[in-house]
């Protein structure tokens, strides 16, 4: 008597990843669909020789959405959104492997690896010049006020020009890697009257100003490592007369009178003299005949 046995296969074993755990650093300016962790490093076997289904879930709060894998039976991981590294810098995500689909009445087995990702800062951002407003929630863009000052006509100041809201200055946003920045005029100043200098970026005197009419300059600050990375401010310097004299008044005490009841925005008279309004003046000895 012949029998013939046939041995069936039973699903008793785990898929199984080559490595448990993996770190990867990816660059901040990483495009968007670029791989990230290959499909030969992440594929899970089984056994049994049956076909394994992945699943991807992010474990790091508030990074979720960023990295995806390309199919449920394809765990190549790849970048889905821009990266920012003022976001966030770190996440943590977790890949399933499975031998039967999500929500399979059958018996399951499972098996999972850890992926940590660290952002590496990329230059990705012009300098800033300071101070300046943030105009996105994300505080990815940041916009500066014009800088003014003033120079007394035919007069050259041997020191560096005080300007308002501050000092032209500038930043490098990328903070970790904070690159060395220039500066430069480039723009405004056909008669060379102004120089800035370039570590510093304090503004001083080539010579007089003889003309009344104000410059308005535009200052360029450049990072050293990358002439592609700058931005330019306006900073407006008035030309003035030079003020010798303080402003004064005429007279220490000023009197006057109104009547009670009298309607808003009703002139008040001088004391003593009811049909004449009282006049406050002042005068300057820098301007003689005003």
């Amino acid at each position: 008597l012949e029998i013939l046995v046939t041995i069936l296969n039973m699903n008793d074993n785990n898929p199984v990843f080559k490595q448990t755990n993996l770190t990867e650093v990816v660059p901040e300016d990483t495009k968007v669909n670029a791989t990230i962790v290959a499909r030969e490093d992440l594929s899970a076997s089984d056994a049994d020789l049956d076909t394994i289904f992945y699943e991807l879930t992010t474990i790091v709060a508030g990074t979720d959405g960023y990295f995806a894998i390309k199919g449920v039976n394809n765990p190549e991981i790849y970048l889905q959104k821009t990266l920012d590294y003022e976001k966030f810098n770190s996440t943590t995500l977790v890949l399933y492997a499975r031998d039967r689909p999500v929500g399979s009445t059958d018996t399951t087995n499972t098996a999972t690896t850890t992926i940590n990702i660290f952002i590496e800062e990329a230059d990705t951002k012009p300098p800033w010049f300071l101070p300046c407003t943030f105009i996105n929630t994300d505080k990815s863009i940041c916009i500066s006020s014009p800088y003014t000052g003033r120079v007394n006509i035919s007069e050259m100041s041997t020191e560096p020009l005080i300007l308002e809201p501050g000092p032209i200055y500038a930043i490098d946003p990328d903070y970790t890697l904070n690159e060395k920045i220039v500066y430069s005029i480039v723009g405004g100043d056909t008669d060379k009257v102004f120089s800035v200098d370039a570590d510093t970026g304090n503004l001083t005197m080539n010579k007089l100003a003889t003309s009344p009419d104000s410059y308005l300059l535009q200052v360029m600050a450049t990072q050293v490592n990358n002439i592609q990375k700058y931005s330019i401010a306006s900073v407006e310097i008035k030309v003035i007369n030079k003020s010798n004299h303080a402003p004064y008044f005429e007279s220490r005490i000023y009197n006057g009178t109104v009547s009670v009841g009298v309607a808003p925005r009703s002139f008040v008279s001088q004391a003593g003299h009811l049909s004449s309004p009282l006049m406050i003046t002042a005068a300057d000895d820098d301007f003689p005949n005003v």
